[in-house]
């Protein structure tokens, strides 16, 4: 079992203590064509190698492994949970999670069964961070009007909610057929598997996870990095207002990085392979948007977004982090744009090596000093 959890001799899962701060590695699986020669790597070897970054991710000792979602030929990302068994059967300890499931245009019933699937072949290691999808091709192609956008995920997360609750179920909605005395399985190894949710920086949607009580996993790309102050608050806010204690809600930041030796090293290595992924992956197919070195190199300094520089650089904007919105766990986008393995494999062992050990002794130093 992992270091954040305990196997009961009956099969279920007790959350024991955790790090106090959880720090990952995502990916999209994004095909891009590699710089020098044009070339576009096959899906099946961008698959081997995300597998293969899963394998290093536990072994150094990081806490999560994500896999994000997207239906384009540009992408191998759609279906997560498959990729995310895959990693299952490589890995430990690290916990498996979605990142996002885009739930507006899926299927509850489906979204539980494959996850649940995933937890009990892990051993009680798998999460959802459940989104309406900044990319909206998923919409139409399963048949959903986006007039509907929003209407749908609120429908839709009560329904992946009430299954994770309760079974056999009776649930009816606008939107999607009703259930009676539905039998919904497998149940998953964990007493609760975990259920986040993505938001972009939007009030309403901080306002409702907040009403719910659920876990938020925010996500930044570009921009100041106190952006989001007003999200958190507001989410903040709706919990204690709807009744939840809003010190005990868990928040992320999932964001886009690379840790190099030196700052120099980990700016010159991530920028030119960030670049061309945000011209070729970058929302909608042929609208993508180029990013200048010198608008880069200042979305990696200390007051923006990006999490670039040395394993200090990137221990020290992560602490930022935590005290700007009292995150407790952070989910970096590496190697985004088609960097070559060998690169993304040297900054996920630097993650978890040299960021890690020390981003958790510096976040839990405070509460020890107040006990």
């Amino acid at each position: 079992m992992n270091h954040t959890e305990t196997l009961h001799a009956g099969g279920a899962v007790a959350s024991a203590q955790r790090p106090a701060f959880e720090i990952g590695h995502m990916t999209f699986l994004e095909l891009t064509a590699d710089r020098a020669t044009g070339a576009v790597p096959t899906a099946r070897q961008r698959v081997r190698d995300t597998i293969e970054q899963a394998r290093l991710a536990d072994q150094v000792g990081l806490d999560l492994f994500g896999v994000g979602e997207h239906h384009r030929t540009d992408f191998v990302g759609s279906a997560p949970a498959v990729v995310l068994a895959a990693a299952a059967a490589a890995t430990e300890s690290i916990r498996l999670t979605s990142s996002v499931t885009v739930l507006s245009s899926d299927d509850p019933v489906r979204v539980w069964e494959q996850f649940a699937t995933l937890d009990q072949l892990s051993g009680g290691r798998a999460e959802i961070i459940a989104g309406r999808g900044s990319y909206t091709e998923s919409f139409p192609l399963f048949g959903y009007d986006l007039a509907d956008y929003a209407d749908l995920f609120r429908e839709k997360l009560d329904l992946l909610l009430a299954i994770r609750d309760r079974n056999p179920l009776t649930w009816a909605g606008r939107l999607r057929p009703a259930l009676r005395d539905a039998d919904i399985g497998p149940r998953a190894v964990q007493e609760e598997l975990p259920i986040w949710v993505g938001v972009g920086g939007t009030r309403a949607s901080a306002i409702s996870t907040g009403r719910l009580g659920l876990p938020m996993a925010l996500a930044l790309l570009l921009g100041p990095i106190a952006q989001h102050l007003e999200t958190v608050d507001l989410y903040r806010a709706a919990a204690a207002e709807a009744g939840h204690d809003p010190a005990a809600l868990r928040t992320s930041i999932n964001l886009h990085g690379y840790v190099g030796r030196t700052s120099q090293e980990a700016r010159d290595t991530m920028y030119p392979h960030f670049a061309r992924g945000m011209i070729d992956n970058n929302h909608q197919r042929g609208r993508g948007v180029g990013i200048p070195r010198v608008a880069f190199d200042a979305q990696a300094s200390p007051n923006a977004g990006l999490l670039v520089g040395s394993p200090q650089e990137v221990i020290d904007k992560l602490m930022t982090y935590h005290h700007l919105y009292g995150v407790d766990r952070a989910l970096v986008q590496l190697g985004f744009g088609g960097m070559p393995q060998r690169d993304v494999l040297s900054t996920i062992e630097l993650l978890g090596t040299e960021v890690a050990p020390v981003l958790r002794r510096e976040v839990a130093a405070p509460a020890e000093d107040a006990a």
